[in-house]
């Protein structure tokens, strides 16, 4: 059998990720537009700090699998773009599942490409990183997300919110590829 390429993979977990991402969309309307960059912040932290759990202490209590957190990851990091992207009072009106899907589509896109630039400087590095790193590395962003918020949005010389986001919707892809591929427990 021919191995995927990493445009194959990667596009592969960013679908699974949009099925559960459309489904809960049909399951609960656009309730996480009230989400400010905070919460959001919060929600990752949440999903992030559980994986590191399960990492450490090796059992788990709860069904959903470190995938799963890894999905959830992905769709939360969107989220984040999407909100970024609309503001005002708007940012919080339930929004046509249709429109969802192109925001969705969108900021996919935004995420793939900068994988794609990333990628070609740094030759794949990702595939030797550990699921530990994945993880320590998405805990760093969401502090540094935290801080620019506590901050208005200010940075000095770093990058802003949004690629943040992006960093941590590319570690969570990475982590379920390599998932998938049987080098990490998933």
């Amino acid at each position: 059998m021919m191995e995927q390429s990493t445009n194959q993979q990667y596009d592969a977990a960013v679908l699974s990720c949009r099925d559960i991402f459309l489904k809960k969309t049909r399951d609960y309307g656009t309730s996480w537009r009230v989400l400010r960059p905070i919460s959001i912040a919060d929600q990752l932290f949440i999903k992030a700090r559980r994986i590191r759990t399960l990492q450490e202490a090796g059992v788990q209590r709860v069904g959903e699998d470190k995938a799963g957190e890894f999905r959830a990851m992905v769709n939360y990091g969107i989220i984040g773009l999407i909100q970024l992207s609309i503001t005002g009072s708007e940012s919080i009106e339930e929004m046509p599942a249709e429109e969802a899907a192109k925001w969705y589509d969108e900021k996919a896109a935004l995420a793939r490409s900068t994988m794609l630039d990333k990628n070609h400087d740094y030759g794949e590095a990702w595939r030797d990183m550990s699921q530990e790193s994945f993880v320590d590395l998405i805990l760093m962003k969401i502090l540094r997300i935290r801080q620019i918020v506590v901050n208005d949005g200010k940075t000095l010389i770093s990058e802003g919110i949004d690629s943040n986001y992006i960093d941590i919707i590319n570690y969570s892809v990475f982590a379920l590829i390599l998932i998938a591929e049987g080098k990490h427990g998933g």
